[in-house]
Parts: structure tokens; sequence; C-alpha cells
């Protein structure tokens, strides 16, 4: 298979597939808004809260977890109803995995969340 040339249009191009996705999910998957949703929560109670660019850091990490596992979860979910529209335990299986993803990445959030956030809550109510 010849390798076309390089090319910068074809690479912004690109983006506007990404974005398209993105613009999928959150129409269509009602668990991405529930995460944007939190997202929003992470991000004002940071500014509030005035947390470190480290801490920073490590609540951005954790948002783009549980979003690319969302991704991931749905395109497997939509990629297996294409190819066995049916019912069919080895594709429920496939399903469960993907959503287990993106349950440890949400519980990886979480934690990182209490990390970041319990420190900071817990003296103001002392």
């Amino acid at each position: 298979m010849k390798q076309e040339k390089f090319s910068i249009r074809k690479r912004l191009k690109s983006f506007t597939y990404a974005f398209a996705g993105l613009k999928v999910l959150f129409r269509e998957e009602h668990n991405s808004r529930i995460h944007l949703f939190a997202t929003v929560c992470v991000v004002v109670a940071g500014v509030l809260l005035k947390i470190s660019l480290l801490e920073w850091v490590a609540v951005a990490f954790a948002v783009g977890l549980v979003f690319s596992g969302e991704i991931f979860n749905s395109a497997v979910e939509d990629l297996s109803d294409v190819v066995c529209p049916e019912r069919d335990e080895r594709i429920k299986k496939v399903k469960d995995l993907a959503a287990a993803a993106v349950l440890v990445n949400a519980i990886t959030a979480a934690v990182i969340g209490l990390l970041v956030f319990l420190p900071k809550i817990i003296p103001l109510f002392l």
C-alpha cells in the first residue's frame, strides 16, 4: 500500500472527525452528560478551593481518563451492535468489559478527586 504524502490540510480535517465524535458522544450518550456535569462541578470546586498546579494535572488526567473510557465504551457498543444485532453472549461479554473499563476509570477519578479535594474541604467544617 502506497503511503500518501503528508498534508497539513488532511491533518486539520481529521480534527473535524474528532469533534464530530464528541458531538455524537454528548448528543447520544446520556452518561457522558453526567460526566460533563461532574467535570463542571470539579472545575468550579478547583477554582474555589484554589487547588495547586499539580492537583490540576491530576484532576485533568482523571477527567480525560473518564471521557476517553466513555468514548471507547460507546464505540465498542455501537460496533458490536453493527457486527451482531441479535443478542449474543460473546457480544454481551465484550460490552460488559467495556462498561467495566469506564467504571474502573470513574472509580479512579473519584479516588483522585477525594485525594485532591478532601484535604481542602475537611478544614472548612472544623
